[in-house]
This record gives C-alpha cells, structure tokens and sequence, in this order.
C-alpha cells in the first residue's frame, strides 16, 4: 500500500481528538514529479537537436521559429537543458508544495506570520526538491510545531490590540476587543480591508474551533469571507455581523469592535497568555 501523507499529518487538537487531514499518496507525486522532469529534459534536449537542423540550413533555433510573433517573452523549454531545467524543476516543485500545504491542511493551521513565513520559503532558492524524504521531513516538522505555532497565534493577536481603548486589557483577552484597520469607509460605502488585521481575524477564529476541539473551516468560507460577503451586501450602512464566536460591529473610521460570544474560551486564551507571561493574570477562583 503507498504511503500517504495520512501517515505524517495528523490533527491532535487540544481537546486530545485526532483527526486524518489527508491522503495524498507520496510516492504518486514523487515518481510523477521526476517522470515529468524526465520527459521535459528530453524535450529540451529534442529541440537542440532540430534547432541545430534548422539553424543549418538558415532557419533559425527554436526560440526563432516556435514562438509567436506577438509574444516573444521567451520560454524556458527553447533555452539549453543545463540553463533550463534548475529553473523549470523549482517552478514545479513550488507549484506541488503548495498543492501539498493546501491538501494537507496545515496552512489553515498556520498563524499569519508562519504563512508568510512558508510564502517566502517558496520564493527561495533554497527551496527542497520535492523528494519522499523531503515531504516527510517538512511536514513532520510542521506538525511538531503546530502547538507553538498555534500559541504563538494567541500571543501575537494579543500584543497586537492597541490599549488605546479601555475595553483590550494590557493583561488579558476580555470580552470584547476593538481593533483598528479591519474596514475602510468611501463614497461607495464600506469595504473589508486586505491587511494584515484581516488575517489576524482568520487566525483568531482558527484559534477558537482548535480550543473547542472542531475542525477548521476551509478558508474561502472562514470569517473574514463571511464578513466580507456581509459587508458587501449592506455596503452604505454598517450592519452588526453576528456568528458562532463573534459579534462585530465596524465603524467608518476603519476600528471594528469584537465581541466574543463564548466566554469559555477567552479563558482558555487567557490560559495561554499566563503560560507566555507568568504572573500577568490573577488566578481564576
């Protein structure tokens, strides 16, 4: 039986449960991945051979002939094989890493930093040849580090509130917090901005399913798509936007209050902050 990605990723969320994320067989994408590499090196390798015919009898190479007249951005496939084929091989083992991450779950787990984090990894040239040892290498180390990765979630959007306003405690996640940036406001009404807020948002309703022990939504329906489709429907007057965990009502200077609507969690928050930064919260009685 092929080994999958089942074997490696697996969700132990905090409640103890254990969840399968994916299947995804490792040795298809592997033996895929270098059949592909194979067959594209032996047609770079084909057109050097007619580019030379063509080139002998006044013709040209293949970058002269094959490409549009309009469109002569040039392409990889006309260059030499040792010029080619680094650059062709990392564009597609960036291509299979992301359809890895969004397979297997673990960018819905991720806080914003850490999915910058993997976004610039990507962009590397440092990035690892798809390989088998090298997927289960990255995502055994992405698992080992979910915990953290999802505290230090907690942490950030924490230290990230402003104590400007009386309501986000310097201490403690209380019941309600108000953040600046998530809304802009113009003669066309109200709009959810594309920031950094917004993906604090995503992160911190990621944090509540994980502390109730609940799967995590697929991200084109988390609570910045829902928030952004009811803000799009009553775009000229900010209507109270209220779902499981949440209850948020914006303003046209941009802040956004939040109220939680499960005290119980805040305190598993809280729980997390105390551990980051002993004696910052009185002991619950």
């Amino acid at each position: 039986m092929p080994t999958t990605l089942n074997t490696v990723i697996e969700s132990e969320v905090l409640t103890g449960h254990t969840e399968v994320i994916c299947s995804t067989s490792i040795e298809r994408i592997v033996t895929g991945r270098n059949a592909a590499l194979a067959q594209i090196e032996a047609l770079i390798h084909q057109l050097e051979d007619i580019s030379a015919i063509t080139s002998s009898i006044g013709g040209g190479i293949a970058r002269d002939w094959a490409m549009r007249q309009d469109f002569r951005c040039g392409c990889w496939l006309m260059e030499k094989a040792e010029t080619a084929m680094p650059v062709i091989t990392r564009n597609l083992d960036r291509d299979i890493w992301q359809d890895l991450m969004k397979k297997s779950g673990m960018l819905s787990v991720m806080d914003a930093q850490a999915r910058d984090q993997w976004y610039r990894n990507l962009e590397s040239k440092d990035l690892p040849a798809i390989s088998t040892e090298s997927i289960y290498s990255t995502f055994e180390q992405l698992h080992r580090d979910k915990g953290e990765v999802f505290e230090r979630g907690v942490i950030n959007v924490f230290k990230s509130l402003s104590w400007h306003y009386k309501t986000n405690s310097p201490c403690k996640f209380g019941k309600k917090i108000i953040v600046n940036g998530l809304v802009s406001y113009n003669q066309w009404g109200f709009t959810l901005n594309h920031s950094y807020r917004r993906d604090q948002l995503a992160d911190l309703e990621r944090m509540l399913f994980l502390l109730e022990g609940k799967a995590i939504p697929d991200n084109r329906r988390d609570v910045t798509a829902r928030l952004y489709d009811h803000i799009s429907a009553h775009r000229l007057k900010a209507e109270v936007y209220e779902d499981e965990y949440f209850s948020i009502k914006y303003f046209m200077k941009g802040s956004a209050h939040l109220a939680f609507r499960k005290p119980e969690l805040m305190d598993k928050m809280n729980d997390i902050i105390a551990k980051h930064y002993p004696g910052v919260l009185p002991e619950r009685v």
